[in-house]
């Protein structure tokens, strides 16, 4: 995939895992009669002292590969609570405008295994759902773009456990940085890392977590076919920007529930504005349509009808239909942020 694109942009912050990326893609590009151009590209978040040293280092190492490389900087206000998610995201912005310049297809990062098994048990704590349990996907679309964006983040070590790509750097030669944030226990993800040893003892280890992952996604694969084969039969589109969409409620209820959840998912995910939904709201929405008033809205004449908004879309029963449409404007105003969960429903019972 990587040799389709006139140029990929290898995401290295001077720590083991990428360093070791860059190291084994331009290795990969000195193989090849046709390589693509290679372009570093470290984020200087301004959030430690070192930041600028490490972002140096990892110039000298790129330049003794013949690697491009480009220092980006997130400037401006720095939040005071959601660091790390609002670093994430400042981080992936300028990843794909440094993409987008380059002309590159590919926006490239060293998530390892470790960090597979880290997200798994990460979503699995906070009561994620089999969606979110498959963990990164080695191929994605780049967090932040545009829907319809071309711009691909691939994760070509995901199986690959990190002792490797240190015993790797020990081999070679080449020093890293060490970042004392990964390790601070203000923060999560450090707090299970810290974890996993013991977790390893009990044979829960990072291994069988990616397993874990890997198996969920072979079902994902089932699941999602059968979800676009009931999306062609029940509403082939072409859908209209912004909604609005229309289901029978009878083919709709007739659905596998797992099913149901996501094609309603899907299509308030297409008319809305605000981004996925916190699982706890749509539960409590569900909880609502599981009324008798609801069973009554099911027959085709019933009187009344069922309107809530959801995630800026507006979801309506009314004489045996389901419709999904953009939810008027809040006189507030404002675009609501992303909740970071998964956009699901519930079929009728």
């Amino acid at each position: 995939m990587l040799s389709e694109s006139p140029a990929v942009v290898l995401a290295v912050s001077g720590g083991p895992d990428s360093t070791a990326l860059l190291w084994l893609a331009a290795r990969w590009r000195d193989g090849r009669k046709h390589p693509p151009k290679l372009i570093a590209v470290t984020v200087d978040h301004g959030l430690r002292s070192g930041s600028a040293r490490e972002a140096l280092a990892v110039k000298r190492l790129a330049r003794t590969l013949r690697v491009e490389h480009r220092t980006l900087r997130w400037t401006g206000s720095k939040p005071q609570s959601g660091i790390q998610e609002a670093a994430r995201n400042a981080r992936y912005r300028l990843l794909g405008a440094a993409a987008r310049r380059a002309r590159a297809c590919y926006v490239v990062t060293a998530h390892t295994q470790d960090d597979q098994a880290e997200t798994v048990l990460f979503r699995l704590l906070r009561g994620s759902g089999v969606a979110g349990l498959r963990g990164m996907s080695p191929v994605a679309a780049l967090p932040g773009m545009a829907r319809r964006s071309e711009l691909r983040l691939l994760r070509p070590l995901l199986t690959v456990p990190k002792s490797r790509l240190l015993a790797t750097l020990a081999a070679a030669g080449i020093a890293f940085a060490d970042d004392p944030s990964n390790r601070d226990p203000r923060f999560a993800r450090p707090r299970l890392r810290e974890l996993m040893p013991r977790l390893a003892a009990e044979g829960l280890t990072a291994q069988r977590l990616a397993l874990l992952s890997w198996r969920i996604g072979r079902a994902e694969i089932a699941l999602d076919d059968a979800l676009n084969k009931a999306l062609m039969r029940l509403v082939p589109g072409p859908w209209p920007e912004k909604g609005s969409v229309t289901v029978e409620v009878a083919a709709f209820a007739d659905l596998a529930e797992e099913i149901a959840l996501r094609l309603l998912g899907r299509l308030i995910e297409w008319a809305g504005n605000e981004g996925p939904v916190e699982l706890g709201k749509l539960e409590a929405l569900c909880a609502v349509l599981e009324s008798p008033v609801y069973d009554a809205l099911l027959q085709p004449g019933a009187s009344g009808r069922f309107r809530r908004t959801l995630a800026g879309a507006l979801v309506t029963l009314s004489d045996g239909k389901l419709t999904v449409e953009r939810a008027p404007s809040r006189r507030t105003g404002g675009k609501k942020p992303a909740s970071g969960h998964q956009a699901v429903f519930t079929k009728p019972r």
